[in-house]
């Protein structure tokens, strides 16, 4: 508190930067602000009166409570029914176990109901499980406790969600703000505060909010014991960056603007308190209208098993007509002659007189038998591999943080096969795909380079590079990799000495590294300890470093423990210059209201100066001007104008003696660029006191205007001081990207993955991070599509607005069509603003078309609300799987939108994760999340669910058969026994193996080859073809088991006496047959064997003997006419052992011939890694296995091996050009006198 009350005595609202957009009070004899009313306006707020919104409507309010769960107590069961009955298989079985409660059930009525409650009780479990813990997040948050007014000057501690409309709080730093509040005063003398917003919008840079002039008063408890006001302002609506509203106070109105308002989510930082009075509550905050219902997901895979149980279900109802209508056939024309079932005296079921009434009876029972073409156990077999497959992933050590300690969790285990199809990534950037850090690694002063550390993207680049010559032969294979390093800047002049360092940090010039220092990476001893003196041009160093400390609009603070300061600043760029600045000698120390003040060092003796800077002027950056400059007069009396921008706009205000280092300088950014760091150009200028008091007098007037014009005359009167400057040098910052995100932005490139970046970060920061992370390149043609400023909100502006839009967006894709070139790359850069016209109705296709003929697509300034748009729009214009990944709470409507959300467990708090499906600890993971588990669970999943139809229809069909050689009796051929084991035990768990265990290829193949991944994205294993492929493969396998076991069986002897087979014989013969079958047949599915599938597959196998030896042991009133039908009938009978081996071989015959075919002559890409592994080839001939990797890339344009094969093209295409040219001369000289 003591350093917040020190700091709080600066009113720094007297700068430029803080003052130029503080609403102003009204002058006398001035209008006061339009009164606000209408729709979208309605809203009244009695500040200090939370009284008046307990009443009835309109001025109640919602309240502050907030729930993100899909149930409670009253909805759970209506609803979770609702979703489990909405699977077709669970409505069928739902009827089916109702009809069984019936005397008509030719089964037991527990053997249909127990199923149905075992499988629906366990999927309704499992979502409770996911709603409870969103539930214990939702209480977590309500139960947040702020300081509030109560009466009086007082102020007590109250729960979050007991804070209502109207009441004043007390926010403290550090904390939390409960609510939408407009801010009323603070610490500060001038009102300001810092707000960090990263939950809302991404940014990681504070946010400075400013309180009207007329409430800074009230900063104490007791100054709020009389506080009463009137707020009206618009509606509860999403939009982050806009308020409109206007403060009666004091019989006064006041506007009021996005400046004042706190919102919830957001955090005060680096000031002690503030009061505000709560404007918004609960859902009618703008970061809850930004937020999505928790929808309910399901995979394609499931929604496409659906179609295939309705088509199954077809199938029951035509084979149970066919059954009914035959036994109508048989009790009408046939029964007479059955002596036996007594025609003389019929039941209703056999009376020939009424078959139609039979048949219709009996279609009840035929749809009860024929049952088992619906695998019920399909459900729960599945969910039981999904929970193996999230375990594997929840205890997969690779995707395990050290640093934090955090393992990947697999939240639902509803979508693991959906991770195997994905085809657009859609990623927040700050906190998923950076680190929220800045280093300054490298500088350009004079003309000069300095900085010889390499940056992440030049390490990569540099190793792919090597690798991709190795490959083509241009460097020797048989160089050690560990004799490799990487020197200074990746130098298309160089490229011969690429040599990669192992360590993977850069050089580094010293033999002892210093400790790492936040915001400075810099490395080069020509400018540390004041080696800088010994250069060429002392004066231009010194002038940068100056313009590096103090041309900024920080705050400084001491850190006791280590002596040095440290700083907060509006962008983590200024925090990374101050750093530099400090580490070079020049340490920024203190501000006051007009001065900032230096502590020089110009020796590596320590000799320090300690300087002050007078702050005349400081006209601060924003996207549309790209620049910062601030006005000082320092200890001389000399005037200096020191400026910092992007280089564009730089170097089109240089006077013509500033340019001396343009070239070498705009060369060096280039090079930076090429790194992925991003870059500012630094100049100066002086002045002399006529010119600048003649601009003061002129931009002061500007400052003091009220109008619209306003901005316009600030940025006329900034442009008229800006120019004629001198050129002094760049600067390069890595915005530090988190650990392995440019190789596996890569990887997942290469996996035809596509990736967007939608970030609430500017337009030039987003490129910038494109640079760093090879989403964009140099040599990318970027599509910036913007919209034009229209003044007013008039239907007129906003057509042209949009008519500008459209036609932006037609151009650029009659563009990217009429483009030749193969290896042309476009970019498309999109911000908020434009986004809202975009993605209307009547634009927003033609939006999508051209983003997804791009490489990569980047979206600024977007948000919550926005982000959860394009992914909606993704998702269902391409109609294809989406996965969205952020770790912050603006993140949260993406992640919830799109068909798979991923949250980082972060710094930005839990939201993310407790939202998402997935969760990992960095971005990195995804990588194997998708490439490696997804694969493995998208192949899993389809194999497992195309042999559970395959071995149902198999199995069911043969009771259909047997029925129709009976004449439709409604007979079974198999003991229930025989039935209730099937689905349960006999072929239960070597599926369920299958679906758990079984790989293709290994996890290392899977990274090696990520175009393997494409087998998931384009569905070759669950497509109608192969879905289909597998059923008539039951159908076959139903007809050989069936009519062989009957031809073999029926009409001879099956005994040595001569004894015939009866029911039980042939029924027991041919279940035999079943299970040989379809177990055989899943041991040639499976690719990867251990003793886990043998022992369940043969163990199958040999539990069916067991189990018919030992029921057949039972007495005879138990196990019936199958009492000891092993020992005594069939096992002495060589026929039964024939029939099994010969059914077994000729019913998988066709599957073999399939697999053989396709393996020789159309091979897929997992088959010929298999072989190369099956032979070793890729130990005998790694030059071979490196090819067949190359070979498995998909084609990118994005990525650093995009960056790499077009560094490649140049490179080969100058040497083509060099060889060209040569043997032209040489032909000349061959021509010339001498040489005759």
């Amino acid at each position: 508190m003591a350093r917040g009350r020190i700091r709080s005595k600066l009113r720094l609202s007297n700068l430029y930067t803080f003052g130029c957009l503080r609403p102003s009070t009204l002058e006398e004899g001035e209008d006061p602000p339009h009164p606000l009313h209408g729709p979208g306006f309605s809203r009244t707020v009695f500040c200090n009166q939370p009284h008046m919104h307990k009443k009835k409507k309109p001025l109640r309010y919602r309240s502050n409570y907030v729930s993100t769960t899909r149930y409670n107590l009253i909805t759970f069961f209506p609803k979770s029914l609702y979703e489990q009955f909405h699977r077709a298989a669970n409505l069928y079985f739902l009827v089916a176990a109702i009809l069984s409660v019936f005397p008509l059930s030719p089964f037991n009525k527990w053997s249909m109901i127990a199923p149905l409650v075992f499988v629906v009780g366990l999927s309704m479990m499992k979502e409770a499980l996911e709603d409870w813990r969103r539930f214990m997040q939702d209480v977590k948050i309500n139960a947040r406790r702020t300081c509030v007014h109560k009466s009086d000057g007082v102020f007590r501690s109250r729960k979050w969600k007991k804070v209502s409309v109207g009441d004043v709080v007390r926010v403290e730093k550090d904390e939390f703000f409960p609510a939408d509040l407009l801010l009323l005063s603070s610490s500060y003398q001038d009102g300001i505060c810092y707000v960090e917003t990263m939950n809302l919008d991404g940014e990681t840079n504070l946010k400075v909010k400013r309180s009207l002039e007329v409430t800074m008063t009230l900063d104490d408890d007791e100054s709020f014991k009389n506080f009463m006001g009137t707020i009206r302002c618009e509606d509860p609506n999403p939009s982050l960056y806009t308020f409109v509203g206007n403060l009666e106070y004091k019989r006064q109105t006041f506007p009021l603007d996005p400046s004042q308002i706190l919102l919830r989510d957001s955090k005060l930082r680096n000031t002690a308190y503030v009061y505000g009075v709560v404007v918004f509550t609960g859902h009618d905050t703008k970061v809850m209208q930004n937020s999505t219902k928790s929808p309910s997901k399901r995979s394609r895979i499931e929604r496409t098993m659906d179609y295939i149980i309705y088509t199954l279900l077809v199938l029951l109802i035509l084979i149970s007509c066919i059954s009914s209508s035959g036994f109508a056939w048989e009790t009408e024309f046939h029964m007479p002659k059955m002596w036996y079932l007594r025609p003389d005296a019929p039941e209703d079921l056999t009376n020939p007189i009424s078959p139609v009434y039979a048949g219709v009876v009996h279609l009840i029972t035929a749809l009860l038998l024929y049952g088992y073409l619906i695998p019920i156990s399909l459900y729960v077999s599945i969910e039981v591999v999904k929970v193996w497959q999230a375990s594997f992933i929840n205890q997969d050590l690779r995707m395990f943080d050290d640093e934090s300690g955090v393992p990947a969790q697999a939240r639902t285990s509803n979508l693991n096969e959906e991770l195997g199809q994905v085809h657009t990534i859609l990623s927040d950037k700050t906190g998923t795909l950076t680190c929220n850090q800045m280093d300054f690694l490298k500088c350009s002063i004079a003309g000069t380079s300095y900085g010889v550390r390499s940056s992440e993207v030049e390490l990569a680049a540099a190793k792919q590079m090597a690798v991709d010559l190795e490959e083509h032969g241009e460097i020797s294979s048989t160089t050690p990799q560990s004799q490799t390093k990487v020197y200074g800047t990746w130098d298309s002049s160089r490229t011969h000495e690429i040599e990669i360092e192992s360590g993977g940090d850069g050089g580094d010039c010293n033999n002892n590294p210093r400790a790492p220092i936040k915001g400075f990476g810099f490395e080069d001893n020509r400018l540390m300890n004041g080696n800088w003196l010994r250069e060429s041009q002392p004066n231009d160093l010194l002038q940068f470093f100056r313009v590096l400390a103090i041309c900024h609009t920080a705050i400084p603070e001491l850190d006791e423990e280590s002596g040095k300061y440290t700083y907060e600043a509006e962008s983590p760029d200024e925090a990374s210059f101050l750093a530099a600045a400090r580490e070079f000698g020049f340490e920024f120390c203190k501000r006051t209201q007009s001065s900032v003040f230096i502590r020089e060092r110009f020796s590596s003796s320590g000799q320090i100066v300690e300087r002050e800077y007078k702050v005349l002027n400081l006209l601060d950056f924003t996207s549309k001007r790209k620049r910062m400059s601030v006005v000082v007069r320092d200890e001389e009396g000399q005037i200096l104008l020191l400026c910092k921008g992007a280089d564009s706009i730089i170097f089109e205000r240089l006077a013509k003696n500033g340019k001396t280092y343009l070239g070498p300088t705009t060369k060096h950014l280039t090079e930076y660029g090429e790194a992925g760091l991003r870059t500012l150009a630094l100049a100066y200028r002086k002045l002399d006191e006529e010119e600048y008091s003649a601009w003061n007098s002129d931009f002061q007037k500007a400052k003091t205007s009220i109008g619209s014009d306003r901005d316009e005359l600030l940025e006329a009167g900034a442009d008229m001081i800006e120019k004629d400057l001198i050129l002094i040098g760049a600067t390069a910052v890595e915005d530090k990207l988190q650990k392995g995100v440019p190789q596996c932005i890569d990887k997942l490139a290469q996996a035809g993955l596509k990736l967007w970046v939608l970030t609430g970060d500017k337009m030039e920061t987003a490129i910038n991070i494109g640079f760093a992370c090879s989403l964009l390149r140099q040599g990318m043609r970027q599509i910036c599509i913007t919209s034009i400023n229209q003044d007013g909100g008039s239907q007129d502006s906003k057509r042209a607005v949009k008519e500008n839009i459209l036609s932006q967006l037609t151009k650029a894709v009659q563009m990217v069509k009429l483009e030749k070139d193969p290896h042309a790359a476009f970019a498309l850069i999109i911000d908020g603003k434009t986004l809202t016209y975009a993605l209307e109705d009547d634009m927003k296709y033609q939006f999508l078309a051209l983003a997804v003929d791009c490489a990569s697509v980047i979206c600024c300034r977007v948000s919550p609300k926005q982000k959860a748009l394009v992914t909606r729009l993704v998702k269902e214009g391409t109609g294809r799987t989406t996965l969205a990944i952020g770790d912050g709470a603006n993140d949260v409507g993406m992640i919830q939108e799109a068909d798979i959300g991923v949250g980082i467990s972060g710094v930005e708090g839990m939201q993310a994760v407790m939202a998402s499906d997935f969760s990992i600890a960095q971005f990195r993971f995804l990588e194997r999340l998708l490439v490696v588990h997804g694969h493995w669970c998208y192949k899993r999943i389809a194999q497992m669910i195309c042999y559970f139809f395959y071995k149902n229809i198999a199995f069911g069909l043969t009771l259909f058969y047997f029925e129709a050689f009976t004449g439709f009796s409604g007979q079974s051929v198999y003991n229930d026994a025989y039935l209730l084991l099937f689905n349960v035990v006999l072929t239960s768990l070597p599926v369920i193996a299958l679906g758990v265990f079984e790989q293709d290829v290994s996890s290392e193949i899977c990274l090696q080859f990520p175009a393997l991944y494409q087998q998931g994205t384009k569905n070759l294993f669950f497509d109608w073809s192969r879905i289909l492929g597998w059923m008539c493969n039951g159908v076959y396998s139903s007809l050989v088991i069936f009519f062989l076991n009957i031809g073999i069986i029926y009409s001879q002897a099956f005994r040595a006496g001569g004894q015939t087979a009866d029911m039980d014989a042939v029924g027991t013969t041919m279940f035999t047959c079943i299970i040989w079958a379809v177990n055989v047949q899943i041991a040639l599915t499976m690719s990867h064997f251990t003793w886990i599938q043998h022992v369940l597959i043969w163990g199958s196998i040999g539990f069916w003997y067991l189990f018919v030896a030992l029921y057949g042991m039972m007495p005879s009133s138990l196990s019936g006419n199958v009492y000891r039908i092993l020992d005594e009938i069939l096992a002495p009978a060589p026929i039964y052992w024939m029939a099994t081996l010969l059914v077994t071989v000729t019913a998988v015959l066709p599957y073999v011939t399939h697999i053989a075919y396709q393996r020789f002559l159309h091979p897929m890409d997992h088959h010929i890694i298999q072989e190369i592994k099956y032979y070793k080839r890729d130990v005998e001939d790694a030059r071979l296995w490196t090819r067949e990797r190359t070979k498995a890339r998909e084609e990118t344009k994005i990525g650093f091996t995009a960056r790499v094969d077009a560094k490649i093209r140049h490179l080969r295409s100058k040497l083509s050009k060099k060889q060209s040219n040569l043997s032209h001369c040489s032909a000349q000289d061959a021509m010339t006198p001498r040489s005759l």
